[in-house]
């Protein structure tokens, strides 16, 4: 039984590792889970891809949809997805984004999500930013997506790099609704 039809949009910037480590988690334990998740790569994400992870992203096994195929499901509303998660978000894709300037699939996933009221999540991996970026950031946020910034946090001890990598990925999966032990929880100090 489906509990979530997500869209993962991977956009050029670059971070890729979140993605990678997004969709390890949703090919295991979120697909046991129930998520449904559909996969789409702008045209310069792909390109990154290949540059920072170098496998073939099809290994996830989840619908591969090409940057231009406005045909996908989630081009539209009527599909009934329930949220979009783009990881990594490049400043250029958050301001097409912010303005509703659908130019690929992965900008119609956002436009869709926004105007369908469903929940939207930009992992931005831009810095610094400038006053442009900060205010695509209000635009989006006031339309009622999330822009949240690959920010890694240090307080569980990350040990590794995929652990502090994790930290993101964790934080990704609490936004969209889904339950996760990526990381350790802050539970306060004494």
């Amino acid at each position: 039984m489906t509990r979530m039809k997500l869209v993962v949009g991977v956009s050029g910037a670059s971070g890729h590792v979140y993605a990678q480590r997004l969709l390890m988690w949703l090919a295991d334990q979120g697909r046991a889970a129930g998520v449904e998740t559909h996969l789409v790569f702008s045209k310069y994400g792909r390109l990154v891809w290949d540059h920072e992870i170098g496998t073939d992203p099809k290994s996830f096994d989840f619908p591969l949809y090409s940057a231009g195929d406005m045909t996908a499901p989630f081009a539209s509303g009527s599909a009934r997805f329930d949220a979009c998660v783009i990881v990594p978000c490049s400043a250029g894709q958050l301001g097409r984004i912010a303005h509703g300037v659908s130019t690929d699939l992965v900008g119609r996933a956002a436009d869709v999500m926004l105007k369908e009221r469903k929940r939207l999540v930009l992992v931005l991996r831009e810095s610094p930013y400038s006053l442009v970026h900060l205010r695509n950031m209000t635009a989006v946020t006031e339309a009622g997506g999330i822009v949240m910034p690959a920010s890694p946090s240090f307080y569980s001890k990350p040990a590794t790099t995929e652990a502090v990598v994790d930290t993101v990925t964790a934080r990704i999966l609490d936004l969209i609704g889904l339950d996760n032990d990526q990381m350790a929880r802050w539970k306060g100090m004494p």
